[in-house]
């Protein structure tokens, strides 16, 4: 059979047991490096369900688990799209033919930020890092953030002291927006962290980042 009209065949399926079994969800495509779940990055509603990533409605995912399996018409969508049903939000991660919709489901909205480095030789200004000497590179992002294992201790190292937490945060790659490093990054709970490790693949970005403390 011809590979194209098989794909097709399976986007409609999937769109007629979605129609059963799911609600109606809003696609979003983001255009630029601040908030991509807004009204004008909507560009689909159509009906979908999301279970978990052994691919059966036998029960919900797991602590720690924040992959699902997306099925729904994917023929209009792809990799980096924003799903949102209700107050849920996914992000899809890999859309290959003929293979389910690879979907993270978020629970946190990120912002990363780049510090700058002083700009003259000698003397400057106060040199830590401010709100003024940084430079945006996402805004209000739907992410998963999830405990990593491992964890640090505080330069001070006093006996009171608990240990620094890691994070595993995972978010779609935009075109464009490369992070780093040292790069910063604030959540919607106050949380601030920085970036101690990145991997970019197919999948978007997968980064360790260290929460920091004062």
């Amino acid at each position: 059979m011809n590979p194209d009209v098989l794909q097709d065949r399976i986007y409609w399926g999937s769109n007629v047991a979605a129609r059963q079994l799911g609600g109606l969800t809003d696609a979003y495509r983001p255009r630029d490096a601040s908030a991509p779940v807004v009204a004008e990055n909507r560009y689909l509603r159509l009906p979908a369900a999301f279970t978990g990533p052994e691919g059966k409605f036998i029960h919900a995912n797991p602590y720690g688990s924040a992959l699902a399996y997306g099925i729904f018409d994917a023929a209009y969508t792809r990799v980096g799209d924003y799903l949102t049903q209700g107050a849920d939000i996914w992000f899809i991660a890999a859309q290959q033919p003929l293979l389910p919709v690879l979907c993270v489901r978020t629970n946190r909205t990120v912002s990363f930020n780049r510090a700058v480095a002083p700009t003259a030789t000698g003397v400057n200004a106060y040199g830590g890092v401010t709100a003024a000497t940084t430079t945006p590179l996402l805004t209000c992002w739907p992410a998963n953030v999830l405990g990593a294992s491992g964890g640090g201790r505080p330069e001070a190292d006093l006996p009171g002291d608990s240990t620094v937490p890691y994070w595993t945060v995972l978010l779609p790659a935009l075109p464009g927006v490369v992070l780093r490093t040292a790069d910063l990054m604030v959540d919607d709970l106050g949380r601030n962290a920085v970036v101690a490790a990145v991997e970019l693949s197919d999948l978007g970005w997968r980064l360790t980042v260290k929460q920091a403390t004062t």
